[in-house]
């Protein structure tokens, strides 16, 4: 039979083909039944052959050759065909392709097509494609109706920014939106992301994962189990049990926001940076770190935590700066800076820690103790030996005042005078020098610790030596001037000399004192929007405006019209 001949058996059969549908709706009709809508009937547009075999194929007639199908909107061809036309169903085979508007097609071995459901079945080196991605797996099952694809049998998918595999996977055509609910790998030149529950878009390249999941470079590893990640703009949000791991540093907290290209991380709530190696911690309640510029800024109960030897010592101030590789190291702290340490502690308005020179200024009203020795003054340097790890000496600069409580009595021990340098020994001061102008009023008493009077002088300057933070001998220099009163000659108005401030009850002495009242409360909020945030349902992200609208044209706002 030539195509001639074809082209009109194949016009007579689809009229028969009609008739016998026609019939078998309207048995399924009644009188009392609303009018259904019509399933349209697939048609054969065109083969090389048919052919007619009951035995063989019962209710089908066989076309082969250059197979072409049409449906609804959907374009089919095949090298052979199997057409029931009762069920309006068919079955392709060899070299199929199903192509749906200008956007979508499918190539296969086989493939089945429901015309009543709209429900295409495809196996055998299944390929899908639209403009922005490729499916390749090895069956797909295709529901028109609602536009969902999905396979489970182990598929890749590739668009011009990622590769993506799974064992299976569902693909939402309107959304342009894969959907995996297995064990998934999106692979591009910078990461790989890995998780178990994932929603891409194809167009976005937007990627949300859910449950424990991973996104690994070249420099860092991402840990996140609820979160957004922007595969083009290498941008992401962790939302939930989230660290961004490097070599050398840690940063964890509630919410993350993390730019690769910039390599720059934002936290909020319960912030930890962990430098791995140097021992060196930073926490607050916001964060802002640049890796590269090797800088962090800190605030809402900010405290670095550095190992000094052997001992740990904490700076706070209302805003940390965190400078510097390591060994080159700065921390500046800004608004009621304090800073502790077991044997020491201090407070002022502003905080500069220099790791590499181990110079510590205090700046802006600088108190420090120092055992149970209260040192003041406009400003005030510790230097710390940077070999050793341990202090060295004290600068205390204009206005220096030294206090320290008498051992049993309720008098202050004294020394005033312009400068004050001091030398330490295994970090207690064991040598103090108070220079230009100074005066002294200091409780003398012997061995069985028995007031013997209170002496008050005034010199050019004045030599110490402390043992145990305590005053053994004191040595006074050039143009002395002054006395030692029995404690009743001594007026109590006399025994405190001008400027005498005593900061006792300030004094930090032990590490949870650093903060004060206004920045618990920031704790106790954070704390607050962490539990709260914890009795949420633990579901996915929803995706947001800008992953729904990515590509879809922008409203021009009409000008309203001048009134004449």
């Amino acid at each position: 039979m030539n195509k001639i001949d074809i082209r009109f058996v194949l016009l007579i059969l689809f009229f028969w083909q009609a008739s016998l549908w026609s019939q078998v709706t309207k048995k399924g009709t009644t009188s009392n039944t609303t009018p259904q809508k019509e399933t349209k009937q697939v048609v054969i547009e065109g083969a090389d052959f048919l052919d007619i075999s009951e035995s063989q194929v019962p209710g089908a007639i066989v076309f082969t050759g250059n197979v072409r199908i049409v449906h609804e909107g959907i374009r089919m061809t095949c090298n052979k065909a199997y057409h029931f036309g009762k069920a309006n169903f068919v079955k392709a085979f060899g070299n199929v392709q199903m192509i749906q508007g200008d956007t979508l097609t499918m190539n296969s071995r086989y493939a089945e097509y429901n015309g009543n459901t709209k429900f295409a079945f495809a196996t055998g080196d299944v390929v899908m494609r639209d403009p922005k991605m490729t499916l390749a797996t090895d069956t797909i099952n295709f529901d028109r109706n609602s536009q969902e694809a999905y396979y489970n049998t182990s598929g890749t998918i590739q668009d011009p920014e990622n590769t993506l595999t799974s064992k299976s996977g569902k693909y939402f055509l309107a959304q342009k939106k894969f959907q995996f609910l297995t064990a998934v790998t999106v692979v591009n030149p910078r990461q790989t992301i890995k998780t178990n529950h994932l929603d891409y878009y194809t167009n976005s390249g937007h990627s949300y994962v859910f449950g424990p999941s991973t996104i690994t470079s070249a420099t860092n590893v991402i840990y996140t189990e609820k979160g957004f990640y922007d595969t083009k703009k290498d941008e992401g949000k962790l939302l939930k049990g989230s660290k961004i791991t490097y070599k050398d540093r840690l940063i964890e907290g509630d919410d993350i926001f993390y730019d690769r290209k910039k390599d720059f991380a934002r936290a909020k709530n319960n912030v930890k940076i962990t430098d791995t190696i140097n021992e060196f911690i930073v926490k607050g309640h916001y964060a802002e770190v640049y890796k590269q510029k090797d800088s962090m800024f800190i605030t809402k109960k900010a405290v670095a935590i550095t190992l000094f030897e052997k001992d740990s010592v904490y700076f706070h101030a209302k805003k940390l700066l965190i400078t510097g590789k390591p060994e080159n190291r700065i921390i500046r702290g800004s608004n009621n800076a304090r800073f502790f340490k077991k044997d020491m502690s201090g407070k002022c308005d502003s905080i500069h820690s220099n790791t590499k020179s181990g110079l510590t200024q205090m700046i802006g009203r600088p108190v420090f103790w120092n055992g149970k020795n209260q040192m003041t003054g406009d400003v005030m340097h510790l230097i710390a030996d940077t070999k050793t790890e341990k202090m060295d000496s004290l600068k205390v600069l204009n206005n220096a005042f030294i206090i320290s409580k008498d051992t049993i009595g309720e008098g202050f021990n004294q020394v005033k005078g312009q400068n004050l340098f001091g030398k330490f020994k295994e970090n207690k001061l064991h040598i103090v020098d108070v220079v230009k102008n100074t005066e002294v009023v200091f409780y003398m008493r012997n061995d069985k610790q028995e007031l013997i009077g209170i002496n008050k002088n005034v010199s050019s300057s004045i030599n110490m030596v402390l043992d145990g933070n305590t005053i053994d001998t004191i040595t006074f220099f050039t143009n002395v001037d002054g006395d030692i009163y029995p404690e009743t000659e001594l007026p109590e108005n006399a025994r405190k000399l001008k400027g005498f401030i005593w900061r006792g009850d300030e004094q930090i002495l032990k590490k949870e004192d650093i903060f004060p009242p206004e920045e618990l409360e920031l704790d106790k909020k954070a704390q607050k929007e962490s539990q709260a945030k914890a009795l949420e349902p633990n579901v996915p992200m929803e995706a947001s405006k800008e992953t729904l609208n990515y590509d879809k044209p922008i409203p021009v706002k009409k000008k309203a019209k001048k009134k004449k």
